[in-house]
């Protein structure tokens, strides 16, 4: 076998490229001769990078010129009680996270959650999208384009279930800019989060799209799907899961488990997470639930930049009859038990810790069980976070942590 050492020699001569070394050793060797080079060239130590747990091979569909792996320290937060659409029963939530004090907040809001009798969580909507921009002559043609696929439909269907054995194309709704029109795609991509599936069975679609009309594809995707980025639409026609999570707590369980009252939740809510996100102009009207999607997007294996729709998410709380009812919708949580990250080997025991690894039965139903589960630790965690600054407890509590 090839030595990891002689090949850091050879790409530092020129004779090899980083991405050459998985050609002439196998993946371990590989990460090993990077490790070495960069090493070499940077001064630094990369011993900890090096550590990793499972064989490199298993990443090769992940990642590129890998030469190791990052650790993220991985907890949970519960048991927490969920009564879901798929997702139910007791559970653990595994979140990886480097921010201190993230898991004892959101451990304490299932605790609450579970004396409350547990928390609702149901799925609303499906569909994940993807949008291509066409160019057209003049508005005259762009009205031509979209009376051609309203009443082709079933076409655009047939090309882009070609593609794939699961996914389903649900509807395609144009958007008219001028001289540009925006077709955005939505699927129902089962268990997987499925923005590879969407991308494929849409480029199927495109080619009937320029062989029976006048428009020309400028791109597969024209930003209007939206994907990775603060979008309104998002927040209004959902992508991915659009999920909500709600409990109703009694009055003494406030009182006595977060030493606050409804009506001082009820109230911080509005002025801080409705009020004050419109203020700022904020897609976001919550107070971090950010914090829970990106620590169990770490931890099952999603796509981390999807952070940015996943927190697009509003929280809201009321007083009802003498107890605080508490709610968080997420518009679009784009998340899959299947491909991407799931199969990497901490993953997938993070997966198993929620009992929701691989193609579910229904198919889709593993997918929606995670999308329950993470907006039950969203509910969880604006839970907490509310009611530590209700009762002007945040600041002790990190200091007490040591934070």
């Amino acid at each position: 076998m090839t030595d990891a050492a002689d090949l850091a020699a050879r790409v530092r001569e020129g004779d090899l490229r980083l991405h050459e070394l998985d050609d002439h050793a196998d993946a371990d060797v590989a990460a090993e001769a990077r490790r070495r080079l960069v090493e070499s060239e940077t001064g630094a130590t990369l011993s900890a990078v090096g550590d990793y747990g499972f064989p490199a091979e298993r990443a090769e569909s992940n990642i590129e010129n890998m030469l190791g792996a990052v650790q993220v320290p991985m907890g949970v937060a519960g048991p927490v009680s969920v009564n879901g659409g798929a997702a139910g029963g007791e559970t653990y939530l595994p979140m990886a996270t480097t921010e201190g004090a993230l898991l004892a907040s959101v451990n304490r809001g299932c605790s609450v959650l579970s004396a409350a009798g547990g928390a609702n969580a149901r799925v609303i909507k499906s569909g994940m999208t993807r949008a291509p921009v066409f160019r057209v002559e003049d508005v005259v043609e762009a009205e031509a384009l979209v009376a051609w696929v309203r009443d082709n439909t079933d076409r655009l269907v047939e090309a882009a279930e070609s593609t794939t054995s699961h996914g389903e194309l649900l509807d395609v709704t144009p958007y008219v800019v001028g001289n540009s029109v925006y077709l955005r795609f939505r699927y129902d991509t089962k268990d997987a989060m499925g923005m590879n599936m969407a991308t494929i069975a849409t480029e199927a679609a495109c080619d009937v799209v320029e062989a029976e009309t006048e428009a020309g594809l400028v791109a597969l995707s024209g930003n209007l799907c939206t994907d990775k980025k603060p979008a309104a639409i998002n927040a209004v026609e959902g992508r991915g899961r659009s999920v909500t999570a709600d409990v109703t707590i009694p009055r003494e369980v406030v009182e006595e488990r977060l030493h606050t009252t409804p009506e001082d939740v009820a109230e911080l809510n509005t002025r801080k997470n409705l009020v004050g996100s419109a203020k700022a102009g904020s897609l976001g009207f919550n107070a971090h639930v950010a914090n829970v999607v990106a620590a169990m997007f770490l931890a099952t294996g999603q796509d981390e930049a999807q952070v940015v729709e996943g927190a697009n998410a509003i929280t809201t709380a009321e007083v009802r009859e003498d107890d605080l009812y508490l709610s968080v919708s997420l518009a679009s949580l784009e998340v899959g038990t299947v491909g991407g990250g799931t199969k990497l080997p901490t993953q997938s025991e993070a997966l198993d810790v929620l009992g929701v690894r691989g193609g579910g039965d229904p198919a889709g139903s593993n997918a929606d069980a995670l999308a329950e589960y993470v907006a039950v630790g969203a509910l969880a965690g604006e839970l907490s976070l509310l009611s530590a600054l209700a009762s002007r407890h945040l600041s002790s509590a990190h200091a007490e942590l040591g934070r």
